[in-house]
């Protein structure tokens, strides 16, 4: 679970609802018309963007900026070291008996297991590597979308309430009203883009790099093993991804993925 995600969605929230709760009556912001035109509008736009698979399999990979925790790129570095350790003593068709949790790891210790050669792993991996990205680019593009959209709707919605002000001039008292739900649109198109869809789509693409990096560290430490190098140039040649100051804290663990107590 990303604590920060939550928190920052959360607090800007209440920060939010504690301004109009301590200006004054809260029922005033609250407009059913404005939320259909602004909410409304967004999604639609969204569909003729996207294809509806695309607006829907975004809202899953949105799902990642709340519930996905990316390990350190040192733990996983630790794991290929032990990966290349167990390949050395046991033999490749060893790495049958790690089980790791992430999907990609797993899939490259079965090409090794099963005899792979080095040019079709690294054909094999990169693809994937690609196809994935540019999933969650598309991902990412939905929610920039919505993001583009909302105060565009919340403008239009500010024009449809002047409009139905402008044609009910007659009756003066009802123009300072009238001018409060109008100006009520903008403010939930300003919302929904700056609190929800512009900071989601930021984190997807944040996450994006981090599952890049990871991925990258893994079909490196893969090549590695399927080429033979000793454990300290698969070393060296995977501490590169990290920072001056971490790359002393590489150890091989004594168990690996799934198999880890």
């Amino acid at each position: 679970m990303d604590i920060a995600t939550i928190i920052g969605l959360i607090g800007g929230t209440i920060l939010v609802l504690s301004a109009i709760f301590l200006g004054g009556s809260a029922v005033i912001f609250f407009n059913i018309p404005g939320l259909l035109i602004v909410v409304g509008g967004t999604l639609a736009t969204s569909f003729i963007k996207f294809s509806m698979a695309e607006v829907i399999n975004s809202i899953k990979v949105a799902m990642k900026a709340f519930t996905f925790k990316m390990e350190p790129p040192e733990a996983i570095i630790q794991k290929m070291l032990l990966y290349s350790k167990i390949a050395k003593k046991e033999g490749m068709i060893a790495l049958e008996k790690e089980k790791p949790k992430d999907a990609f790891s797993a899939k490259a210790l079965q090409y090794l297991s099963d005899g792979f050669d080095e040019e079709n792993i690294e054909h094999m991996l990169k693809k994937d590597i690609r196809l994935t990205i540019q999933r969650h680019t598309t991902g990412q593009s939905v929610f920039k979308g919505m993001g583009a959209s909302a105060p565009a709707f919340g403008m239009i919605g500010t024009l449809i309430g002047l409009v139905q002000m402008l044609a009910n001039m007659s009756n003066p008292a009802s123009i300072g009203p009238a001018m409060a739900v109008a100006l009520l649109t903008t403010l939930y198109g300003a919302l929904i883009a700056n609190l929800v869809c512009l900071p989601i789509a930021d984190k997807l693409f944040f996450r994006t790099q981090q599952e890049q990096e990871k991925n990258n560290i893994v079909m490196e430490g893969t090549l590695g093993i399927c080429r033979g190098s000793t454990g300290m140039v698969l070393e060296e040649a995977l501490k590169i991804y990290l920072s001056p100051k971490v790359r002393g804290r590489i150890e091989p663990k004594k168990k690996a993925g799934g198999g880890e107590k």
